[in-house]
C-alpha cells in the first residue's frame, strides 16, 4: 500500500475510507491486504488497532492518514487502485509516454502487495510475459522513474542476471512468474498502467 497513493486518491477533500487491509482469519495479530499481499508497512493511529468489543476485523484510512481498525457492518468510502495492461506492444519509452498521457504512468512496485497486484493482472496468455513497469537504470543506479524510493526488490534469486551494472538492458520488466527482468528498452512488449 502506498501511503501517497491514498492521498493523491483523496484530493483536496481527504475521507475516511476502507483501504482493503483486513485481519487474517487464523491469526489475531496478522493483517493482510485483499490482493493477497503480507503487510509490510504500517500507519497506526495511537493505540491501534485494538479490535474493540472482538469485532473490528478490517482497516480505514483516518483523515489524517493514520489506520483505525474497524467493525465490517459500517459504511465508509473506499480507495481503490486501478490497474490496466495495455496490450499495445511498445518500446518503454513508448509506454512510459503512453501512460502519461493518459494521466497515469508506469508503475513502481514497491511491496509484495504492489508485486502481486500487477502479477495477477498480467496472467492472461494474451499478454506478453514479460510487461514494462517504471523501473529504469540511469546514472549507476536502478530507480522508479516516478521517483519512488527503491525500497522493495524482486530481481531473480540465484541466476547470473547481473542487474547490478547491465551494459545495454537498462529497463525493468515485470515477469508472469513475478521477478523482474532486464530488457533492451527497445524491445517492444504489452505494459501496465496505474
Amino acid at each position: 500500500m502506498d501511503q501517497d497513493k491514498l492521498k493523491q486518491a483523496a484530493g483536496s477533500n481527504p475521507r475516511a475510507g476502507w483501504i482493503g487491509l483486513h485481519r487474517e482469519l487464523d491469526n489475531i495479530d496478522g493483517w493482510k491486504w485483499s490482493g493477497g499481499g503480507r503487510l509490510t508497512y504500517e500507519n497506526w493511529f495511537r493505540g491501534r488497532p485494538d479490535n474493540f468489543n472482538g469485532v473490528e476485523n478490517v482497516v480505514e484510512l483516518l483523515d489524517d492518514g493514520k489506520w483505525n481498525d474497524e467493525w465490517i457492518d459500517n459504511s465508509r468510502y473506499f480507495y481503490c487502485i486501478k490497474i490496466t495492461v495495455v496490450r499495445i506492444r511498445k518500446s518503454w519509452e513508448e509506454a512510459l509516454e503512453h501512460c502519461r498521457e493518459t494521466q497515469t504512468d508506469l508503475p513502481s512496485l514497491n511491496s509484495e502487495l504492489e508485486r502481486v497486484q500487477a502479477q495477477n493482472a498480467i496472467q492472461p496468455d494474451d499478454f506478453t510475459d514479460p510487461v514494462w513497469i517504471g523501473l529504469r537504470y540511469l546514472n549507476d543506479h536502478w530507480l522508479w522513474i516516478n521517483n519512488d524510493s527503491l525500497t522493495f526488490e524482486d530481481w531473480p534469486q540465484g541466476e547470473a542476471q547481473d542487474h547490478q551494472c547491465p551494459m545495454y538492458k537498462r529497463c525493468g520488466a515485470l515477469t508472469k512468474t513475478a521477478v523482474w527482468e532486464k530488457w533492451d528498452c527497445q524491445e517492444k512488449l504489452n505494459f501496465i498502467c496505474v
